[in-house]
């Protein structure tokens, strides 16, 4: 089965690890920035697709996606899924 969302990610993928960035840079462009542990305590994870994570934010049920960068691995730039 061919993965339709491939070149979009691997388009992503590039772009966020070119030139990995600092928590601080993180937040400036996208708000709340996770480190693994973080990400764990507030969300369930439900799936990968790098640079992209489907999440369950275990406080109120939420979906959503973040991205991530590989190193340092942060997660960031939550987004809601549509009801």
């Amino acid at each position: 089965m061919k993965d339709v969302t491939e070149s979009i990610r691997s388009k992503r993928l590039l772009e966020i690890n070119a030139e990995p960035h600092g928590p601080e840079d993180l937040v400036a462009k996208y708000g709340r920035v996770w480190t693994t542990i973080e990400l764990m305590a507030e969300f369930h994870v439900l799936g990968f697709g790098a640079p992209y994570v489907v999440v369950q934010r275990k406080s109120d049920g939420c979906k959503g996606s973040l991205e991530f960068q590989h190193s340092p691995r942060f997660y960031f730039n939550f987004v809601a899924a549509a009801a």
